[in-house]
């Protein structure tokens, strides 16, 4: 879709002057053993699963104290399995104020993978679940693995879904037009997210705050003329880590030692952007403005 390069767009700021919206979206997942982890690797990966499933066990729980340390409320994608497997403690999340956003049914099985007839019925199912189990079906969608089909914003429309995050082409939200309305995209990112640092580039703890402050220092500069979007994304077995959890601490700290950032869910950016451009987001009827919570 085309658009105008964010240096041709006219300037504007998140509710209460905010100049960065800050989210924060642990990936919680699980992951099915009769498939391969990865694309290309062998089925049966036992110590592959069981270092996810530290995550859920042990690193799930240091990410959530170090969140409620600094107060964020951070935004799950969680696979609909998670929830099967860990009812009471995804009901914890969300009774600590995170949001759950739809992320297939295990990590390890793509939408493409499934026959187009089945995909709809698969995200209907998957936001069905996390529904059930907390009462509170999701809003918002990453894709596993970032992969959709030609059908899939589509689908997630027409399931109710009304933010989406696969799509790391921009630093401001904006709507993307389907058959039977539109979909907002929120950013999220490929970058500061500790997935490809540390399980691809091979970065040490230091390497990734460094990097994830540079990215927030750039983008913090760059909101004092529009309004940002500052994505850190963060896998339990990962920065779970005895030795990574502390890189969260660090990154979270550098954030909170600036004014005018908006700690934010994927809702809330949504329902703030749609509300600040009513006429410029064919989906605001989606987004009631007395959903907005404001800095």
């Amino acid at each position: 879709m085309a658009a105008k390069p964010l240096e041709a767009r006219s300037p504007w700021q998140w509710p209460n002057g905010a100049r960065l919206a800050v989210w924060v979206v642990p990936n919680v997942e699980v992951f099915a053993p009769e498939l391969p982890l990865t694309a290309g690797g062998p089925a049966g990966d036992t110590a592959g699963l069981a270092t996810r499933e530290y995550g859920n066990r042990v690193g799930l729980g240091r990410l959530r104290a170090v969140l409620a340390e600094y107060g964020i409320r951070a935004t799950a994608a969680m696979n609909a399995g998670f929830a099967v497997r860990y009812p009471e403690l995804t009901r914890q999340l969300v009774g600590e104020g995170w949001e759950l956003m739809g992320h297939g049914q295990v990590n390890n099985r793509r939408l493409p993978c499934y026959p187009p007839d089945q995909e709809r019925k698969l995200i209907g199912e998957s936001l069905g679940t996390l529904e059930s189990v907390t009462g509170i079906r999701p809003r918002g969608w990453l894709s596993p693995g970032l992969l959709e089909t030609p059908d899939t914003l589509t689908h997630l429309v027409a399931e109710g879904v009304v933010y989406v995050a696969d799509h790391v082409c921009d630093d401001q939200p904006f709507p993307i037009p389907v058959e039977a309305g539109a979909i907002l995209s929120v950013p999220y990112s490929v970058e500061t997210n500790d997935k490809p640092a540390y399980d691809r580039a091979g970065l040490t703890p230091p390497e990734f705050v460094a990097l994830a402050k540079r990215q927030f220092d750039v983008l913090y500069a760059e909101s004092a003329r529009t309004a940002l979007v500052f994505a850190l994304a963060l896998h339990p077995y990962l920065s779970g880590m005895p030795h990574r959890i502390g890189a969260v601490d660090e990154v979270l700290q550098h954030i909170r030692d600036h004014d005018d950032v908006w700690l934010a869910t994927g809702s809330e950016i949504a329902d703030a952007y749609a509300l600040l451009h009513p006429d410029a987001s064919p989906c605001a009827a989606a987004f009631p403005a007395e959903r907005v919570v404001t800095p």
